[in-house]
């Protein structure tokens, strides 16, 4: 069995003006959003951003950089 990495850019490129949900890896805080750009390093930016918590909304930040 043999292991092909995927480059997730593409993937990320075509969500540009759509509505996302990111998640952050060390607990259960989401950032919820309109996808504005992504580049190489993984960098998102977000406009409409808001922050939820355990499922609960607390607060609307407007426009974020994800890095």
């Amino acid at each position: 069995m043999s292991f092909a990495p995927v480059n997730p850019r593409p993937m990320l490129q075509d969500l540009v003006d759509k509505d996302i949900v990111v998640r952050l890896k060390w607990g259960e805080t989401e950032y919820r959003g309109r996808l504005v750009s992504v580049d190489g390093y993984m960098n998102i930016q977000l406009s409409g951003a808001e922050e939820w918590v355990d499922t609960k909304k607390t607060g609307d930040l407007g426009q974020v950089l994800i890095r």
